[in-house]
């Protein structure tokens, strides 16, 4: 086991064990959000932070939202248009996504689920890089990392393809790196 697979079962164990708790949503957040800008969102499982609240006002203020689409793992993930109250299709490892079908947007704010944190703004993902890929085609996106303070290491020491964040909430703290 790589220390990396140590830390994200140990993240994974602490997320797990917390009870699920409802994130406010920020003022700095909401002062990002204007009609028409698209904000990628996720369906959490496994213990992950739920953006709900997030993509709620995002709605609220007028934006659209996009749900990740993975086919596989040789595939980038996609971001698909998703009316919050359509209906979701199975995907791998476990996901729930948008419909082939529905279209692919270019997100403005990406909402990113996490294992693990820092206040630098390095995370630790699944593991498999979608977001480290997605973030790379989606340059201009601001990157929010949701996660629950149980989440946060004192230092996470990126690899070269890893993408830091802009911003991550957690249930307790707004933290800009």
């Amino acid at each position: 086991m790589t220390d990396k697979s140590a830390l994200r079962a140990s993240l994974r164990a602490a997320r797990e064990a917390r009870p699920p708790v409802e994130l406010s949503v920020p003022s700095a957040f909401l002062a990002r959000l204007k009609p028409g800008l698209t904000v990628a969102s996720y369906v959490p499982f496994g213990g992950e932070a739920d953006p709900s609240p997030f993509a709620r006002a995002a709605v609220d203020a007028g934006c659209v939202i996009a749900l990740p689409h993975i086919v596989r793992r040789s595939l980038p993930m996609r971001f698909l248009s998703w009316a919050t109250e359509a209906a979701l299709i199975a995907g791998p490892f476990g996901l729930h996504q948008p419909a082939e079908d529905a279209a692919e947007l270019e997100p403005d704010i990406i909402l990113t689920p996490l294992v693990g944190f820092d206040r630098s703004g390095n995370r630790i993902g699944q593991g498999a890089g979608y977001y480290d890929r997605a973030f790379l085609a989606h340059p201009n996106a601001w990157r929010v990392g949701v996660a629950l303070s149980v989440q946060e290491v004192d230092t996470l020491t990126p690899d070269p393809w890893d993408v830091p964040l802009h911003a991550i909430a957690t249930e307790s703290d707004w933290i800009t790196p």
